[in-house]
């Protein structure tokens, strides 16, 4: 079969090859309706597909973006991972969508693997692992945002929740229903995983706001393995906290479980706050009350922040931190 070209729809719909061009890229401005509506039906009666890799090779674009999760089991991943690919769909971009697992490794593996592919970009959620390969990419000028996490030694424009105020939003909805032993358990921070890290100092500040003691028994970042046997051992003190703030949604679905298997009451045994929101929180019985991320105004931050240094709109040194506020999804487990 003869390959269709962008010469054989121009001359089919009686317009010229610029003009096709143009609806391609969706310039739709450049053009009248009726031609509009002429050359998209040339090109379903012709089954024209574009040249990707001709239109890459003139653009010095493949008008494709990577974006790399630490751990795609977290609800908020998913969440803004729809956000970013509906966001850069509606620009005519395309985006590959890798899992690092939180291994450094992975992400190195996936990094490189984009970067043969020559992306446009990069949307990391960052393990913390791969310093060196970071500062590399900003040394050869590529476009890199990362999502949800913080380096300290890197000066790259990052998009993320106030988690410090999402703790004290959580501590301070315990406190005013008048609980006093309030627990926070986190999955690891042995890498120093910036919102574990942030959201235990939020939760620590609270409480000193509200002049309440600091316990460290009642702060747990075990490894996701061990998250049944951390919340075994609060039940086991002398004083166990009635209440617990979890970390993230995979916290929190181990403490329900946790919570099930020993026949607890919540509210009445236990109190129950996440953050993050989940698909099930408003229809669990109790409903569980939530501390929810703004996902769509993250992902929409991050696609603007990255696009500005695709289209060199920004110096490719633009840094900042940008923290979008929590929201309290007040229900019945407190």
């Amino acid at each position: 079969m003869k390959n269709i070209t962008i010469a054989d729809v121009a001359r089919h719909a009686e317009v010229s090859k610029s003009t096709v061009s143009q609806y391609l890229n969706k310039r739709y401005e450049y053009m009248s309706e009726t031609t509009r509506k002429k050359i998209e039906k040339t090109i379903k009666e012709l089954n024209y597909r574009p040249n990707v890799v001709a239109r890459s090779l003139k653009q010095k674009s493949t008008f494709t973006v990577g974006v790399i999760v630490a751990n795609i089991l977290h609800t908020f991943s998913t969440q803004i991972i729809r956000a970013i690919e509906n966001n850069f769909h509606q620009k005519g971009f395309h985006i590959i969508v890798c899992n690092a697992d939180d291994e450094p490794e992975k992400e190195r593996n996936y990094i490189e693997m984009l970067m043969a592919k020559q992306v446009d970009g990069f949307i990391i959620f960052p393990t913390g692992g791969n310093v060196d390969l970071y500062k590399e990419m900003i040394n050869q000028n590529i476009p890199l945002v990362f999502m949800d996490r913080t380096i300290d030694e890197m000066d790259i424009p990052t998009v993320m929740l106030d988690n410090m105020d999402a703790s004290k939003l959580a501590v301070q909805s315990l406190v005013d229903k008048g609980y006093k032993r309030i627990s926070i358990i986190t999955t690891s921070i042995i890498r120093n995983i910036s919102p574990r890290v942030e959201r235990i100092q939020g939760y620590k500040k609270a409480l000193e706001d509200f002049q309440m003691p600091v316990v460290p028994d009642y702060i747990k970042s075990p490894d996701v393995k061990n998250l049944n046997l951390a919340i075994g051992e609060l039940f086991q003190l002398n004083a166990p906290p009635d209440a617990i703030i979890a970390g993230n949604d995979r916290v929190l679905i181990g403490v329900l479980n946790y919570i099930k298997e020993h026949d607890l009451k919540i509210p009445d045994d236990i109190a129950v706050i996440g953050i993050d929101e989940v698909s099930f929180a408003g229809f669990f019985t109790p409903t569980i009350s939530t501390i929810s991320q703004p996902t769509v105004e993250m992902a929409n931050q991050a696609v603007k922040l990255l696009l500005n240094q695709i289209n060199q709109e920004v110096d490719l040194g633009e840094t900042g931190v940008y923290r979008l506020k929590a929201t309290l999804n007040s229900r019945e487990s407190y």
